[in-house]
């Protein structure tokens, strides 16, 4: 998405920008596919973006996929208690002031306003300091909405995650109330939404599209990259030609030389079942109690991710998918028979959203004049998610293009 996103903004500014694509499909992790064993077309993971993520929103607006975004017309989280059965729904309301947090049935069931406004204690996050460093990671609050919410966002223990990239996430959604939280999902897949309509709108703006090259190295010469090698001999670049590295950051840092880039991550588990929720299944639910943390119900099929999985990465993905329709079975009260299934493994994800990891995110900009990065993994402020990545596009493409006026 980084280098998608690069390209529509060079695109948007009337440069057509080559991609080149190591991979079979453009898109990188957010990618969707036909799988045969379900029948159905399924994307490798759960991507949730938010009413707020600007560019997002740009990103759509620009490639007329605005629409492909579904979710509630309010910012509603669902939940429900594996263990006990309970269930219950934090509503924020759509207004920066949070009245909500005063009003029985909308915030978590036996909680106080007071005990949310200790996590505004976050906003003020030095870049060292831990979630667990600014507030205590107990109680039903804790437990029942600040946690589930940041793993998903953080894919990182909660309380070890980096303060600073939580209080980023806040500032942009909770802290700017429910208008800028609710919950928003690619329908009908990842695909059809972020990647075909950027693609199609691409090439008419005259971009060119290769897959399956894969670059292989780099040459430098003095302050600038000079040709790039696929594998086939240098490709010399002209001396008015920039290059955007949107890869991953171990390939980055194999083919630029002393580049530092997060080293640590975590993994993500997605579960897929060939099987249409009944009517009135929540589209979004979170688990509490669960091996699933968060249940998804799309027009054909069920789904379930679970963050940071590396508890659960190298499980029998048989055992995986008994597991996780147990809890979808009982949640949704469905058969116990289990259907059609698909278990999709990230084992690196994402990088570790630690302090220590968000220390190791290298800038856009690089000694080399014409050589600019771009992904999740560079220092976009953000944790690793698409508004994250486009935003790096952005970053990347306008300093290339201040390279090419200037």
């Amino acid at each position: 998405m980084a280098g998608l996103g690069a390209a529509v903004d060079l695109a948007r500014a009337g440069i057509a920008a080559e991609l080149i694509d190591g991979a079979a499909q453009a898109g990188g992790r957010c990618r969707s596919y036909h799988d045969p064993q379900l029948g159905r077309t399924i994307d490798n993971g759960n991507h949730l973006v938010l009413s707020g993520n600007r560019a997002v929103n740009d990103y759509l607006a620009t490639i007329g996929a605005s629409d492909w975004l579904s979710g509630p017309l309010h910012a509603d989280f669902a939940f429900v208690d594996r263990q006990t059965g309970a269930r219950w729904a934090v509503r924020v309301n759509d207004g920066r002031l949070p009245w909500w947090i005063f009003r029985d049935g909308r915030r978590v069931p036996g909680t106080r306003a007071g005990d949310y406004l200790r996590f505004g204690r976050l906003l003020g996050a030095g870049a060292a300091e831990t979630v667990g460093d600014r507030v205590a990671p107990r109680g039903a609050v804790w437990d029942k909405l600040i946690e589930p919410i940041l793993l998903a966002v953080l894919n990182t223990a909660v309380a070890d995650g980096s303060a600073r990239l939580t209080a980023a996430v806040m500032r942009e959604s909770l802290a700017m109330g429910g208008r800028a939280s609710r919950p928003r999902i690619a329908e009908p897949t990842l695909a059809a939404a972020f990647v075909d309509p950027a693609l199609a709108w691409l090439e008419g703006q005259g971009a060119r599209l290769t897959l399956g090259r894969r670059l292989r190295a780099l040459k430098f010469a003095d302050d600038r990259v000079v040709a790039l090698d696929f594998g086939a001999g240098e490709e010399p670049l002209a001396s008015d030609e920039s290059v955007i590295l949107a890869v991953p950051p171990w390939v980055a840092e194999s083919l630029v030389p002393d580049l530092v880039v997060p080293d640590v991550f975590r993994a993500i588990v997605n579960a897929h079942f060939a099987y249409t929720p009944p009517a009135g299944v929540a589209p979004m639910l979170g688990v509490i109690g669960g091996t699933a943390e968060w249940i998804f119900a799309f027009p054909d099929r069920l789904s379930v991710t679970v963050s940071a999985a590396d508890h659960l990465v190298d499980t029998d993905r048989a055992d995986l998918a008994a597991t996780f329709w147990a809890d979808i079975a009982a949640i949704h009260g469905l058969p116990a028979t289990l259907p059609p299934w698909q278990i999709v493994k990230e084992k690196r994800a994402t990088f570790a959203a630690t302090p220590e990891q968000d220390a190791k995110r290298p800038p856009a900009q690089t000694r080399w004049r014409n050589l600019f990065l771009a992904g999740d993994w560079t220092q976009t402020g953000l944790p690793a998610t698409i508004e994250g990545a486009l935003r790096s596009g952005e970053t990347a493409a306008r300093l290339a293009r201040g390279r090419a006026l200037g």
